[in-house]
């Protein structure tokens, strides 16, 4: 079943262009990727959705027109304000929506451990590593129990070797708990790694220039066969992203490709 559902979704600024009918969808439970190079647009579409601007298009959630969010947004930078501990910090999504600090905390505080946190609940955000605080940030985006995950960039900040952990963490966690997932991204690595399908989208003025589905066995894994299949598929994808307008017959067969 298609949760979100975007159709020929436009938006400029003025004279500027920079979505030109994008077209695209999330299913029940999958992990979806959209990937393409920076300032693209792709974190105007998260705008869009959001509520935060206004485009053209028809954007629909569960067959009906988006109305409200029904979204919990995490952006690229952690956001945990420096003031409030940690848990104070994850609760605070709940608090906006009027539920109670004492009640907030009583939610969160079972989680804290399925996160890599016990013990750390009373930490100030400073004394956290750059994964843990990425941790903080994903466990208050996903306890707001909203009906879809926007993911911009979350690990964008962090350096290669947490970056692969917290990719590795990620996956794992999405297995267990089975979120609807839209992820935008410029690492190639990452979209591979842990998406279900991934759009990749032009330069500006944006549009779909592919949709791969990725044929990788979850768990995810690093042995030879699986590494292999998923650098082939990544020179693939970054070979597309270098060269759109490339006349390609048919993807390889690491993966699945509809042009658009």
């Amino acid at each position: 079943m298609k949760r979100l559902e975007l159709r020929d979704i436009s938006k400029s600024f003025g004279a500027l262009e920079v979505l030109a009918g994008i077209s695209l969808h999330v299913a029940a439970g999958e992990f979806v990727s959209i990937l393409g190079p920076s300032g693209a647009g792709k974190s105007t579409l998260f705008q869009l959705l959001t509520g935060a601007l206004k485009g053209e298009g028809d954007m629909r959630f569960d067959g009906a027109p988006l109305d409200g969010s029904p979204f919990a947004f995490m952006p690229q930078r952690d956001a945990l304000m420096p003031w409030r501990r940690v848990i104070d910090n994850v609760t605070l999504g709940l608090e906006v929506q009027g539920v109670s600090r004492r009640a907030a905390r009583e939610q969160v505080a079972p989680l804290f451990a399925e996160f890599g946190l016990a013990g750390f609940e009373r930490s100030w955000p400073a004394e956290l590593s750059g994964g843990m605080r990425q941790r903080a940030a994903l466990l208050r985006t996903v306890v707001q129990q909203r009906d879809m995950l926007l993911l911009d960039e979350p690990f964008g900040a962090l350096d290669a070797l947490t970056r692969a952990a917290m990719q590795r963490w990620l996956e794992g966690m999405w297995r267990r708990h089975r979120w609807t997932a839209l992820l935008i991204t410029h690492d190639v690595r990452e979209a591979v790694y842990l998406s279900d399908r991934i759009y990749l989208m032009s330069a500006r003025p944006a549009r779909i220039i592919s949709e791969i589905a990725v044929p990788l066995q979850r768990p995810r894994t690093t042995g030879s066969d699986a590494a292999r299949q998923a650098a082939a598929l990544e020179a693939d994808i970054l070979d597309t992203l270098l060269n759109p307008g490339v006349d390609r017959a048919s993807f390889p067969q690491t993966a699945q490709r509809r042009s658009s």
